[in-house]
């Protein structure tokens, strides 16, 4: 009897302890994957029910090599990650930079969201004080926060704005010409503008990082100071020496840009413009044509080239060829070489130039037209 009783005791045990096993099963598997992603966000639909239940609780056993940064006090640093890079490389790298606590969490984490098949080749900033979960999502996206911005010299309104939708920024063009069309405050040389001017000729050409998230009028604002920053005190004494203010300058300066391919000829073609100015001479510049014609739809750009015969007709003020004088505005973002030029042109007696015939950018110079049209190519 003594025998029989010991033998049902055992049984019974291990049906006591297979009962609790089964309740701990069924208590994991409705509880876990259930607390996991209340605490981690959805599992990816790819990983089997073992593989969620898995990955669940071992994330919820780790949870704080997860939620806490490797270093509050760290401060942000470039991260890269290759092309073709596996996540257990980049994990053994962060954690090598003291960015996250554990790679092998930091894996599981990026196995239970899915995370580990999209993460994105590319330049990041990282820091560690951001948590690994943070810093997993970081690495979805490698479009940075900041964009380099770049105007070059030459262009006008349109053509910047043209620019925008390829950009990162997001400003629509149309947002942009219409900022063009403002006159912010605290600008002095704006106040020498005509009434129904735009900023053409004051949106400084250069490369300007930007948040992805700037305005229209954030934008402008910046091409606005930078000109700011290129007219200097002594630049605007030479606009003067040469009878000019800062409205006229920008305009001839926009006119020897367009025609200008070398920077060290703008002060000599500075110095034809002038000469003809004081003679009375049109100036007869072909990119003042180029923008009263406009936009040229089977070339696809604002400058029409070559000119036909009967551009040179067209009846606009900003045709030089029609009128004397200055054109009624800029027909360009001039740089500052071309500014330098107005402000300091060279002294010289020419009266004409052409391209030279050798394709090298360079131009031939010449004080009379006989000695202009012998510079013509053969």
């Amino acid at each position: 009897m003594k025998q029989r009783s010991s033998c049902s005791n055992f049984s019974c045990l291990l049906a006591g302890l297979f009962l609790v096993g089964l309740a701990v099963l069924v208590w994991a598997t409705f509880t876990l994957p259930a607390r996991a992603e209340a605490h981690f966000g959805p599992p990816s639909p790819r990983l089997g029910f073992g593989q969620r239940l898995r990955l669940s609780a071992e994330l919820l056993w780790q949870k704080e090599a997860l939620t806490t940064p490797a270093d509050l006090a760290g401060s942000p640093r470039a991260f890269s990650v290759a092309w073709g890079e596996t996540p257990a490389a980049i994990a053994a790298r962060l954690e090598y930079e003291g960015l996250i606590r554990s790679p092998r969490i930091f894996i599981s984490f990026l196995q239970y969201t899915g995370m580990d098949t999209t993460l994105q080749a590319g330049e990041y900033t990282l820091s560690p004080a951001m948590t690994s979960l943070e810093i997993a999502r970081a690495l979805q996206d490698a479009t940075p926060n900041q964009i380099t911005f770049t105007v070059l010299a030459g262009w006008r309104m349109e053509e910047i704005a043209a620019s925008l939708p390829t950009s990162g920024l997001n400003i629509s063009p149309e947002a942009f010409l219409l900022a063009c069309r403002s006159r912010p405050p605290g600008y002095n040389f704006l106040a020498e503008l005509p009434s129904q001017a735009t900023l053409e000729g004051f949106l400084a050409a250069g490369s300007y990082p930007l948040s992805r998230g700037t305005t229209a009028v954030e934008l402008i604002t910046a091409l606005l100071e930078s000109f700011r920053g290129q007219l200097s005190p002594e630049m605007q004494q030479g606009f003067a020496h040469q009878g000019l203010n800062v409205f006229q300058a920008v305009t001839l300066a926009s006119i020897i840009e367009r025609e200008a391919v070398l920077d060290e000829e703008m002060p000599i073609i500075a110095s034809v413009f002038f000469n003809r100015l004081a003679v009375g001479m049109p100036l007869e510049s072909d990119p003042t044509v180029q923008y009263a014609l406009g936009y040229n739809t089977v070339q696809q750009t604002w400058w029409t080239n070559p000119l036909s015969r009967e551009a040179f007709e067209l009846a606009s003020p900003y045709n030089t060829y029609r009128d004397n004088g200055l054109p009624p505005g800029p027909i360009a973002n001039p740089g500052p070489a071309a500014l330098q030029a107005v402000a300091f042109p060279a002294r010289t007696p020419y009266y004409y130039f052409r391209a030279a015939c050798d394709g090298s950018g360079r131009h031939l110079f010449a004080a009379t037209f006989e000695e202009h049209l012998r510079n013509d190519c053969p």
